[in-house]
């Protein structure tokens, strides 16, 4: 049952060109940067990606997409990232935009056996209508559309069939995690890690602290270990490696 790996470059060791990845944070919290730049590192190409963002220019999942290493990106935002909208508009990159709500509950879905879902979100909008830009051409003009999705009726409301989302592998980061894999993160961080890792057929968890089975209170546990197959814990540098994204400040009054 123990779940440990010596490190970011083991746990992921595994991972083979193509593979559909499931990514936790948002922004540019909960990001899991260890296990990106150990997949950096270890030449995995061709991915697909299902994260809401794609990290920013030189930080997060933004590293793999400068290298050319992601194919695909099923996200429900561009902004932030030059590089992202560049690929997307230059036709180097497919990209599949989906509501941020509508995305959080294809990868829970996809992590509780239901195969698909209606949702009256993106009812009589190109998310359910098609022809949504998935993938340009080089020359500006768009070579991919969305296609139409089913809908239906119910008590008198238009709903729309979503897919779930199964991941081949989940990439989380969590602030505490037991040899057994249960996770417990930190505040925002908790955006859509426990989603991501719910997603994945095999997930992989970095922590700051890895503590043993037991010691965790079974009433703070965020994600049971029942989604977790391998944690990673962090050294003090790369646990105390957390940008802001937007930094504002007000002037002291005198």
């Amino acid at each position: 049952m123990d779940k440990t790996y010596a490190s970011a470059a083991a746990a992921i060791a595994d991972i083979p060109d193509g593979s559909t990845l499931a990514v936790g944070g948002f922004g540019l919290v909960g990001v899991p940067i260890s296990l990106i730049g150990a997949l950096l590192e270890q030449g995995a190409s061709g991915l697909e990606i299902v994260s809401n963002n794609c990290g920013v220019d030189g930080w997060g999942l933004g590293l793999l997409l400068s290298e050319g290493r992601i194919r695909r990106i099923i996200a429900s935002y561009i902004g932030e990232n030059k590089e992202f909208a560049r690929q997307y508009l230059g036709g180097e990159v497919e990209v599949e935009l989906t509501p941020q709500g509508t995305l959080a509950e294809r990868l829970r879905a996809g992590g509780v056996g239901i195969p698909a879902f209606f949702t009256a979100t993106g009812v009589g909008t190109v998310v359910s209508e098609g022809g949504m830009p998935w993938r340009h051409a080089p020359d500006g003009s768009v070579s991919i559309t969305s296609p139409a999705k089913q809908t239906q009726v119910f008590d008198g409301r238009e709903y729309v069939l979503e897919h779930a989302i199964r991941a081949d592998y989940g990439l989380v980061r969590a602030a505490v995690g037991d040899t057994h894999g249960n996770l417990v993160f930190e505040k925002s961080a908790r955006n859509f890690n426990p989603l991501a890792a719910m997603s994945g057929r095999t997930t992989i968890a970095e922590v700051d602290e890895i503590v043993p089975a037991g010691t965790l209170d079974p009433d703070s546990i965020h994600l049971p270990g029942i989604y977790v197959d391998r944690i990673v814990q962090l050294t003090p540098e790369q646990a105390a490696d957390l940008p802001i994204e937007k930094e504002t400040v007000r002037h002291a009054h005198p």
